[in-house]
């Protein structure tokens, strides 16, 4: 099973478990890089939780996931259409001024992670910015039935002077927003397209 079966399999249970979590400290980080009514690519959505915000903060939003089941969910959150593709089908050309990617590349494995990048540096407008989380630590593999890939800030700096697409805004270290889990920390990361 990949993570995309996961997701597709498990869509009811993510969405409860994910659709309340208040993010709003980050988004606030990434939405003041940005101007009011700006277009944002919300990539691998999941619930449609930040989708939703964006787009009643007067956004010009799309949301994207690669499963079909989270598509159907956060569609019917959002009353917003959500394009159902995968990293890899990504094809767009200078459109957004902001990628929201709240804890979904962290699925890529770290082979293919640069490839990812380079998609996202042409979906975005030149000084677009990107926001992309990670679980903190060196770990990369199947955890239950879905792969993660996890970075420290040392590695996810390497990651992006070899990629030479992004400046580095901030890249920071937060506690998990869900109860329950507090020994997982993350690493957040706000780049901006050269």
């Amino acid at each position: 099973m990949d993570s995309i079966d996961y997701y597709n399999k498990y869509a009811a249970k993510v969405f409860e478990e994910t659709v309340d979590q208040d993010m709003s400290e980050i988004r606030t980080e990434f939405l003041n890089l940005l101007e009011e009514g700006d277009t944002i690519l919300d990539l691998g959505c999941g619930s449609g939780r930040d989708s939703l915000i964006f787009y009643e903060l007067g956004y010009d939003v799309t949301a994207m996931d690669a499963s079909e089941e989270m598509c159907k969910l956060a569609e019917i959150h959002t009353g917003l259409e959500v394009l159902n593709m995968t990293f890899e089908e990504m094809d767009f050309d200078s459109v957004f001024d902001g990628i929201w990617a709240c804890a979904s590349l962290l699925h890529v494995p770290e082979k293919e992670l640069s490839a990812i990048l380079k998609k996202i540096a042409r979906a975005l407008k030149d000084s677009g910015i990107l926001y992309m989380s990670f679980k903190l630590g060196d770990f990369e593999g199947f955890r239950g039935e879905r792969y993660f890939c996890d970075y420290t800030e040392d590695a996810m700096e390497e990651v992006l002077k070899d990629n030479d697409r992004f400046d580095v805004v901030r890249i920071w270290e937060t506690e998990d927003v869900r109860s329950g889990h507090s020994d997982t920390r993350w690493l957040n990361v706000l780049v901006r397209k050269q």
